[in-house]
């Protein structure tokens, strides 16, 4: 999908939190852009479509926040958080996204947003997400939060159970076949695992894998 125009507003009203909204649906965007809007004390200075074009309005605008959805066109976008934050480090971000998972939550916190709302609740939520983002003050939508307090963290990385125990045979040799054949999945499943792992991790390469799994000890257990 092409990225979004740049759509600084007109008012420039120092007292007004300067928004960039950054989300691959254009009929999202727009809702965000209205339910903020219609606040008064907010102002949208760019919408974008895609991480790139996020960074690039993020630099060019400074806003105070941006709202970034966890999945883009390129991938998971808390990629680009660090990278982001490290440009730019007066403006805040907050992840929007369906992934009501803790492990995500933890990701995006540990890499530097401060806040995390949920699509489903966003209409009751990101005003206030983005309030207290401006405010330097985390977010995290209470119902997730209760259960990131709850639950231990897990495996390294976020990774799933299942996904440590094919990291960890990749690691040593095994081929997707092989991995597949022991575990009892199909190789489009060990495949998938293997592509999930990657994009957990922000690894590329199977020498990264085997370098992740020895730093982390996985090939002990």
């Amino acid at each position: 999908m092409p990225e979004a125009s740049d759509a600084t507003g007109a008012g420039t009203d120092a007292r007004r939190i300067r928004v960039v909204i950054a989300d691959d649906h254009s009929v999202v965007r727009r809702g965000l852009r209205q339910l903020l809007e219609n606040e008064g004390d907010f102002e949208i200075v760019a919408e974008a479509a895609d991480t790139t074009s996020a960074r690039r309005y993020v630099r060019g605008h400074h806003p105070d926040v941006l709202v970034l959805d966890l999945n883009m066109p390129e991938g998971l976008s808390l990629d680009a958080v660090p990278d982001i934050r490290a440009e730019c480090p007066a403006t805040q971000i907050v992840v929007l996204t369906m992934q009501d998972e803790p492990a995500y939550a933890r990701q995006a916190l540990a890499a530097g947003a401060l806040g995390y709302v949920l699509k489903e609740a966003a209409d009751a939520e990101l005003v206030e997400a983005v309030r207290r983002a401006a405010a330097g003050e985390p977010y995290l939508n209470p119902r997730l939060g209760a259960r990131v307090a709850a639950e231990p963290p897990g495996p390294p990385g976020g990774l799933s159970e299942r996904e440590v125990e094919v990291l960890r045979m990749v690691a040593l040799g095994h081929t997707n076949a092989e991995v597949a054949e022991q575990l009892f999945l199909s190789v489009r499943t060990v495949e998938t695992h293997r592509a999930h792992i990657q994009q957990k991790l922000r690894i590329g390469s199977r020498a990264e894998l085997v370098r992740y799994a020895i730093d982390h000890r996985l090939l002990e257990e």
